[in-house]
């Protein structure tokens, strides 16, 4: 029994792991995470173990206060990984990155695959069939596309994601929606193009919290698991200890 915790660049995520069965996720902001880690270990008193990966900064009080509540093992750069890192300059690539790697190695061994992560940014990385990681790709995810065209025009509308009525814009937010959300696709089919050139067979998997929304509009064939950083991190926490 393991609580897995992603702090994400937007959100903290909370995944209540039994054994490799994902039981119940939370998902809340940074500032509420005592309270919701209060009512967590209320209704699981019996879960003691964690594992936490972080990109988004949490402050040494709340790093400590976890510590002082659970056996928490913070994922590093210094942790063991199951994959040998080819990645340029490792000491900067993302722990989360580096979560998928590994989540991709333990779940689906021996195997050419390719992690797309779609959340604040949209992450591609690359893991070969003999556990090496090769590297990959950053770009803005759906949220800070539309952010982008607001912010730094004067006057376009700030909109949600919506998925396009219309391939032509026959308004301004038509046009948005299909600038957003089609080049969006059209930029996951270009990366999944260029990595079959080079690997005929390899396994994609969709992630991330617009996986679920992109998933729809893609023709490839891929595994869609938003979930899928949460489930690594269980699979590493397990791959910690025994390799510790």
């Amino acid at each position: 029994m393991i609580l897995t915790i992603d702090v994400g660049n937007t959100n903290i995520k909370v995944a209540v792991f039994k054994q490799v069965n994902l039981i119940e996720k939370f998902v809340f902001q940074k500032n509420e995470l005592k309270n919701n880690f209060k009512n967590i270990l209320i209704k699981y008193p019996n879960y003691t173990n964690a594992v936490l990966s972080s990109v988004g900064k949490l402050d040494k009080i709340e790093i400590s206060w976890l510590k002082n509540h659970l056996n928490l093992l913070e994922i590093s750069h210094n942790s063991a990984f199951p994959f040998k890192n080819l990645y340029g300059t490792p000491k900067t690539l993302g722990v989360d990155r580096m979560v998928l790697a590994a989540g991709a190695v333990l779940l689906y061994p021996n195997q050419n695959t390719l992690i797309i992560d779609a959340g604040t940014c949209v992450t591609y990385d690359f893991v070969t069939n003999k556990n090496e990681y090769l590297g990959g790709a950053i770009s803005p995810g759906l949220r800070l596309r539309y952010d982008s065209l607001h912010n730094f025009t004067a006057k376009l509308p700030l909109l949600s994601k919506k998925y396009p009525e219309n391939f032509i814009g026959t308004n301004t937010e038509e046009a948005i929606h299909s600038g957003v959300v089609n080049a969006l696709c059209y930029e996951i089919e270009g990366f999944i193009s260029e990595y079959s050139v080079k690997n005929e067979q390899f396994t994609i998997i969709l992630t991330g919290g617009d996986a679920n929304f992109l998933a729809n509009r893609l023709k490839s064939t891929i595994f869609a698991d938003e979930n899928f950083l949460l489930k690594g991190l269980q699979q590493l926490y397990t791959y910690s200890l025994q390799n510790d």
